[in-house]
């Protein structure tokens, strides 16, 4: 399954008073009864009161005033399903647990060995905070992603300001000559890396992005294809072109997807010799899941 599984968390640092503290009350808001929520440290002090004040700063109310520091030693290993360790420049606490293990480290806000002003002091938690809170929206982004398409290969493309000395890198970085090139584009394909990519001169002029300047994955079968575009609306993504065979340049069952940023995403599966044998005459589009022509 893709993304993570868990329902339980523990965040770790050497004190317990501010990183982990904050990440405990941003996660505990986020994910509700859903997700046991802790944090400890190694050497347990006390909630520091600048990383209560940054957070009761937010829009959302979190006040982890009432928090205690807690340690390592509290926490059932058995019954935590994923380790989060946030130190930096200290040695991030021993955790014996099965569990995946993800390191985000964050230079303590405090900085005890800086004569820093209260607001000056402040800046940096405030920084801590909002770190957390973005990794901690990212965490919960992937908690319960949705079964995808079987990719077999990636398709990528970037712009290049100077096109020869850009095949010339690549060439060398990929290990492999080019396959192909025109005077606005080089391709290379590796199958050691299952990758298509692509670079593009970037002169200016416009690129037409359904065909090379997009992200793809080539998912190995029409079967793939049609399977994908129905995982996709399951999913709630959106669909830009559903799932069709297309004949005119390369033959190719593709579905085309928007990423929540709006990027173009191409699921693709080459055609087979008796597929290409099934070639209309007059070379439409071929639809492949009902409802979908348009």
């Amino acid at each position: 399954m893709p993304g993570l599984r868990f329902d339980s968390v523990v965040f770790l640092c050497v004190a317990n008073s501010a990183r982990s503290q904050m990440a405990e009350g941003l996660a505990r808001h986020l994910f509700g009864s859903e997700v046991q929520v802790q944090s400890a440290g190694s050497s347990p002090s006390r909630v520091n009161p600048f990383a209560t004040q940054v957070m009761a700063e937010l829009d959302i109310d979190i006040d982890i005033g009432a928090h205690t520091s807690s340690s390592t030693e509290n926490i059932d290993a058995k019954n935590i399903d994923v380790v989060i360790t946030l130190c930096a420049e200290e040695v991030c606490p021993a955790f014996l647990s099965s569990a995946p293990h993800l390191h985000w480290p964050l230079q303590d806000p405090d900085r005890k060995e800086e004569d820093l002003t209260d607001e000056e002091r402040l800046q940096h938690f405030r920084a801590a905070r909002d770190q957390l809170r973005a990794r901690i929206d990212v965490l919960a982004a992937l908690r319960d992603v949705p079964e995808g398409p079987d990719p077999r290969e990636f398709h990528a493309s970037i712009r290049v300001p100077d096109l020869p000395a850009a095949a010339r890198f690549y060439t060398w970085l990929l290990g492999v000559p080019p396959k192909e090139w025109t005077h606005r584009y080089v391709t290379f394909v590796s199958e050691a890396l299952r990758t298509n990519f692509v670079i593009l001169v970037d002169d200016g002029r416009a690129l037409h992005h359904d065909t090379l300047y997009h992200l793809g994955i080539d998912a190995g079968t029409r079967a793939a294809v049609v399977h994908a575009h129905r995982r996709a609306e399951a999913a709630g993504w959106v669909i830009h072109k559903p799932a069709r065979t297309t004949w005119r340049g390369t033959p190719l069952h593709e579905l085309w997807l928007k990423d929540p940023g709006g990027n173009l995403v191409e699921i693709y599966a080459r055609l087979t010799a008796p597929e290409l044998a099934e070639m209309p005459p007059d070379k439409e589009p071929v639809f492949l899941v009902p409802g979908t022509e348009r």
